[in-house]
């Protein structure tokens, strides 16, 4: 049976908060974003997991550290990323043109306009990262920083061309959204960079990947093409080597 339009919002909002909280999220919290009676957002995401589109468990309640009382959670399942993406819904953060061109042009600003070797451009990326709620957004914005820690890699490195890995890790020469985020923190981890820059890393990276399973083609290609821009840009002022022969599937 197919999922009914107030189905679809409850489900858009519980993969909102559970990439935003990277935990089961408690159906009170749902019912909030919603503006509806807790009892009803526990009665629809019941509904959902009887659908297979999301899962429960119990877990503790933040104050309790040992045995004590628990309470249910809900979490999106597989099935519920590839409904949002058939459907294109809220969860891919309904941008626009002007409001997608006005990101875009952000990130590429500030690559444009400042010295990216400067370690406080990365920090201000991450600094502020956890904070954006629309997927689209975050996945552009964490993936700018990834770029700009395979630069501080490729500074510390030397001579070593970081991108002439990705043919190998992509056969048929994407330059794959997930295998550029494997290859910045692979990369950081074994050339001994900031442990503390890798740290904040990992988790908006975590996020990084099961967004990207929300976004639709569209976006995944909007998505790609702003990282094809900022890699090109970066070439242009010789900070990183292009890379040549990609194709974007």
């Amino acid at each position: 049976m197919p999922l009914t339009r107030r189905q679809r919002d409850f489900l858009s909002n519980l993969l909102d908060l559970y990439h935003h909280a990277q935990q089961p999220i408690h159906y009170s919290q749902v019912a909030s974003a919603l503006g509806v009676n807790r009892f009803s957002a526990y009665d629809m995401l019941k509904l959902l997991e009887r659908k297979g589109y999301v899962a429960s468990e119990y877990v503790l309640a933040p104050a309790h550290s040992g045995p004590g009382r628990s309470s249910i959670a809900f979490l999106p399942t597989a099935k519920a990323r590839a409904a949002i993406r058939l459907f294109g819904g809220r969860a891919v953060g309904r941008f626009n043109d002007a409001e997608w061109q006005a990101v875009r042009e952000r990130i590429l600003s500030q690559l444009r306009g400042r010295d990216v070797s400067d370690d406080a451009v990365l920090a201000e990326l991450l600094a502020h990262i956890p904070d954006i709620k629309s997927p689209l957004e975050y996945c552009a914005e964490t993936a700018a920083a990834l770029i700009l820690n395979l630069h501080a890699v490729k500074q510390k490195a030397g001579q070593l061309n970081l991108l002439k890995a990705l043919p190998a890790l992509a056969p048929t020469g994407h330059l794959g959204l997930g295998t550029l985020a494997g290859l910045s923190i692979g990369s950081a981890l074994a050339h001994g960079l900031d442990q503390a820059v890798v740290d904040r890393l990992l988790p908006l990276t975590r996020r990084f990947q099961s967004s990207l399973a929300t976004l639709s083609d569209e976006h995944l290609r909007r998505l790609s093409e702003l990282v094809d821009e900022a890699l090109e840009m970066l070439n242009q002022r010789s900070i990183v080597p292009p890379l040549e022969k990609r194709s974007r599937t």
